[in-house]
């Protein structure tokens, strides 16, 4: 996701302060702004509107509303810039944990809107890219995993060195056009049903 023109979503109860956000997203070349004075029903309102970027402006957001506008932030995997007046140090925290990528205290200015929604889109770009590879290195590791498995069975079973159980598997893999992780867990499972004698 860049920082073009982007379909931006303004959420803000006070219509004067969202005339502002607006202004200075357009300003900055985003024309697909929509603005929403209400945050009851917010996320139905979000699926409908499949945003790029979330502004969210509370003026004085008491705790079960930072809540839930924490929630919506884990939910919804876009970026979020969120002002608010006041805060202090544990709803900072909050925010954080929450994965919203940007959260301004004090001072909402048209000129500062374009800078902040730019930080806000590169952190949440960073922030998921490292959501990416972290799932990609468990994903990889699992199948390691499941392959050393797979490789001990045919060993057990048929007598092969550990070069030639893998050889098997990767040249089943070739002829069922599949993955070799997903062959091996295919013989992982066979083996569990077959139960101890094919080799655990």
């Amino acid at each position: 996701m860049s920082a073009g023109s982007l379909t931006i979503l303004v959420v803000d109860e006070n219509r004067i302060r969202a005339s502002i956000i607006e202004a200075g997203l357009r300003d900055a070349g985003h024309l697909e702004v929509t603005v929403v004075h209400d945050v009851a029903g917010i996320a139905k309102r979000i699926a409908e509107i499949e945003p790029d970027v979330i502004v969210i402006d509370l003026e004085n957001p008491n705790r079960d509303m930072l809540e839930n506008m924490f929630q919506l932030s884990r939910a919804v995997k876009r970026p979020i810039a969120m002002f608010v007046d006041r805060s202090d140090q544990a709803s900072i925290e909050a925010a954080v944990d929450a994965g919203v990528s940007a959260y301004v205290v004090d001072g909402l200015k048209k000129e500062r809107i374009k800078p902040i929604l730019d930080m806000a889109i590169s952190r949440f770009n960073a922030f998921s890219r490292m959501a990416r590879e972290l799932e990609e290195a468990r994903s990889e590791l699992e199948n390691r995993k499941v392959i050393d498995r797979a490789k001990g069975i045919l060993m057990k079973s048929r007598g092969l060195s550990e070069e030639a159980a893998y050889a098997l598997l990767r040249k089943t893999a070739m002829n069922q056009n599949r993955k070799i992780a997903d062959i091996a867990q295919s013989l992982v499972t066979a083996a569990g049903l077959l139960g101890p004698l094919e080799g655990e």
